[in-house]
């Protein structure tokens, strides 16, 4: 994503501090940078019918997102970043990168860290992009550069815009193979809404046990109930099932669904969490390019999530089960991967469009 007509500014000479400043303002946009107590460095971008906060440092996530007057994220037990690389002790944000020598949850055999080495990666370097003209947008790109001696050298380059007058997000994502001997990739990107009662997903996936299969294996850090295990049983053998948010339904501690995903004829494939208001929260991608999709979900009273559609290159089970179904890519020395997806919110007249592409998709 470039343009011309845009100012660029180095964020290494920012200094980030505990009172909020305006960095930048293009149009009805603006920018604003902080510190939270935990002393992660942050960005407010500020849009026309909402904003996301940023972490442009650690693992350039997007920690929270609010658009048209309603919180998108996740519910989680954190309040704020933690400055921890372990992913289970700061877990909470709206966006995550997940990968890219593994992730998933580690199984037998595995040695990588849950969902691998980039949902808290320290980035390197992290830039700013204000697009001026007709229509003003801000792009937060950077580069974290991984070095394994005898393993990994990479670059992952995620870059993101905000327009002035949308709820939708643009993520495109590159990995580049810096080592001489090709590299195992592996990628997925956790997108993590709040589920809204009464709402109901919407996709062109079939309701059928081969397109939607349910994970039964769990962590070991999870103790699940016989409710839970009922449930599961019972979305294993009727995927559908689980499409209805029903208020008062747990799900206790998750509920992992493999995902066939279907493209258009334009090549992108949607999903939507359409609300009973005729808005709907979405994530698009192209599954030629993330050939795998995971829903995510859980509702416990303390975390509350659903990951409509986890675009990814393989799926959830860690690297050794990927290996074994021949699922892990591999990297030329010198080679690059890409990848393009948009989530975020649609206002009610936004959402007939995509459910059109969802249906041409479902019946062509």
């Amino acid at each position: 994503m470039t343009s011309s007509h845009q100012v660029v500014i180095d964020l290494a000479s920012v200094s980030f501090s505990a009172h909020e400043a305006v960095l930048a303002r293009a149009g009805a946009i603006s920018v604003s940078s902080f510190r939270y107590p935990s002393g992660v460095a942050a960005l407010r971008i500020v849009n026309r019918v909402g904003e996301i906060v940023v972490l442009p440092f650690h693992g350039q996530q997007i920690w929270d997102a609010t658009f048209y007057g309603r919180r998108l994220t996740m519910r989680s037990i954190f309040d704020e970043p933690t400055a921890s690389r372990d992913y289970l002790h700061n877990y909470g944000g709206f966006l995550l990168h997940c990968g890219a020598t593994a992730m998933g949850n580690p199984g037998p055999g595995d040695t990588h860290p849950l969902h691998g080495e980039l949902p808290n990666a320290p980035f390197d370097q992290a830039l700013l992009a204000i697009g001026l003209g007709d229509a003003p947008f801000v792009e937060l790109s950077g580069t974290y550069h991984h070095k394994v001696a005898f393993g990994a050298n990479y670059a992952f380059t995620p870059s993101l815009r905000l327009h002035e007058d949308s709820g939708w997000i643009d993520l495109d994502i590159t990995v580049r193979n810096l080592r001489s001997k090709p590299m195992e990739l592996m990628y997925l990107a956790h997108v993590n809404f709040r589920p809204v009662d009464g709402a109901s997903i919407v996709d062109a996936v079939p309701d059928t046990t081969a397109a939607m299969r349910v994970r039964r294996r769990l962590p070991e850090f999870f103790t699940p109930d016989a409710a839970y295990r009922e449930l599961l049983e019972s979305v294993a053998a009727e995927p559908g099932l689980h499409r209805a948010i029903v208020a008062g339904r747990r799900i206790d501690p998750e509920l992992v669904i493999a995902l066939d995903c279907v493209a258009g004829a334009d090549g992108w494939s949607h999903a939507l969490q359409r609300l009973p208001d005729g808005t709907a929260d979405f994530v698009s991608h192209r599954p030629a390019e993330l050939t795998h999709a995971v829903r995510w979900m859980t509702r416990n009273g303390d975390e509350d999530a659903l990951g409509l559609v986890l675009p990814a290159t393989a799926e959830a089970d860690g690297r050794e089960a990927a290996r074994a179904k021949g699922n892990v890519r591999l990297l030329a020395p010198g080679a690059e991967f890409h990848c393009t997806l948009a989530f975020g919110a649609l206002t009610a007249s936004e959402v007939p469009a995509l459910l059109d592409s969802i249906e041409a998709a479902r019946t062509a």
